[in-house]
C-alpha cells in the first residue's frame, strides 16, 4: 500500500455465506492484472457483514490466490477487543498490511479516535492504513489528527474520501517518511493521483483491474492527457456512483457480467432494481472497452 492501484473487490456472498469459488476467481484476475496490492474487506467487500471466522477463510483465500501480489484486509469493528482479535487472525495469516476506518454505534470524538489507533498500534506487527470514510462512520479526520496519528507505529498509509490538491501538498510536507497518501473515490481518484497520491484505493479495480492499472499507471507517471481521456470514458459510471454509491453499482454490474450470482450483497442491501439497473445495463454496454 505505499505506492501504485489497490484493487478492492466484493466478497460474493450465497445467503449470506461465502461464495469461494467466486471469490477465488475474482482474486485471481485482479493478481492476473499485476496489481500492487489487494484490498480484501473494505467497504466494498462488505466486512461489517461478515463474522470473524468468515473474515479469515476470505483473508486465507484471498492470500493463496493472490500469486505473491501483497494482501491487506480490513480490521475494523465496532468493539475494540474484536479488532484485537482480527489483528492476531490477519497477522498469522500472512497479511501485508491491515486497515481500519473508526466504525462506532455512538459517533467517536477526535481523543476517541486517536486512542483507538494509539491501542491498536501497539498490537501491529504490519503497516495500518488509517481508512478515512466518513460517509459511513459520521467522523472526519483532520489534517492535524492525521499527521499526530501517522507518527503512531505502524501507521503505513491514509486512505483519503476527501481531498484537494492543496491538501495532498500540506500532508505530503508533514506526514512522515515512509507514510503514503492513498486516494478513494474512484470518480475523483485520477484527479487526486495527478495532485500527487501516491495509491489509488480502488473498487473498479475490484472487477476491471486492467484497465485500471492503465489509469493509475498514467497517472502515477504525471501523462495528464492520457488520465483524462481514460478517466473521462469512465463519467458515465461515475453518474451512477453518485447516485448510488460505488458498492451497490459494482455490485450490480458484476452480476449483469456473471461474475457473481445474483444477489450478492449481505441481506438487507441489494443491487439496483427497475429503471436504474436498464439504465445501467445500457451503460456497460457502451463501456465495452472495459476488462
Amino acid at each position: 500500500m505505499k505506492k501504485g492501484l489497490s484493487a478492492f473487490p466484493l466478497t460474493p456472498l450465497r445467503a449470506g455465506e461465502v461464495d469461494e469459488n467466486t471469490w477465488l476467481s475474482l482474486i485471481e484476475n485482479i493478481a492476473g492484472a499485476g496489481v500492487d496490492s489487494i484490498g480484501v474487506l473494505g467497504s466494498t467487500g462488505s466486512y461489517a457483514y461478515l463474522t470473524r471466522e468468515q473474515r479469515l477463510r476470505v483473508t486465507r483465500l484471498a492470500l493463496e490466490a493472490a500469486s505473491g501480489i501483497p494482501v491487506i484486509t480490513s480490521i475494523g469493528s465496532v468493539r475494540v477487543e474484536e479488532i484485537l482479535h482480527l489483528i492476531d487472525d490477519a497477522q498469522q495469516a500472512g497479511v501485508s498490511g491491515v486497515l481500519m476506518a473508526p466504525v462506532s454505534y455512538q459517533r467517536l470524538n477526535v481523543d476517541e479516535v486517536f486512542d483507538l489507533y494509539d491501542r491498536v498500534t501497539r498490537e501491529l506487527s504490519v503497516p495500518l492504513c488509517i481508512y478515512d470514510n466518513p460517509a459511513t462512520t459520521g467522523f472526519e479526520f483532520s489534517d492535524a489528527l492525521l499527521i499526530a496519528l501517522s507518527n503512531l507505529p505502524a501507521i503505513g498509509s491514509i486512505k483519503l474520501a476527501s481531498f484537494t490538491s492543496e491538501r495532498i501538498a500540506r500532508l505530503k510536507n508533514s506526514l512522515p517518511a515512509g507514510v503514503s497518501i492513498g486516494v478513494s473515490g474512484d470518480g475523483q481518484a485520477a484527479s487526486g493521483l495527478l495532485a500527487g497520491g501516491d495509491v489509488w484505493y480502488s473498487v473498479l479495480a475490484g472487477l476491471f483491474p486492467h484497465y485500471s492499472r492503465a489509469l493509475a499507471n498514467a497517472a502515477l507517471t504525471g501523462d495528464h492527457v492520457k488520465t483524462r481521456q481514460l478517466d473521462s470514458a469512465l463519467q458515465p459510471l461515475w453518474a451512477f456512483y453518485q447516485r448510488h454509491g460505488s458498492l451497490r453499482v459494482i455490485a450490480t454490474v458484476a452480476e449483469m457480467m456473471g461474475k457473481v450470482s445474483a444477489p450478492c450483497l449481505p441481506f438487507p442491501l441489494q443491487t439496483l432494481k427497475g429503471e436504474e439497473r436498464l439504465l445501467l445495463q445500457e451503460t456497460l454496454s457502451s463501456l465495452s472497452f472495459l476488462d
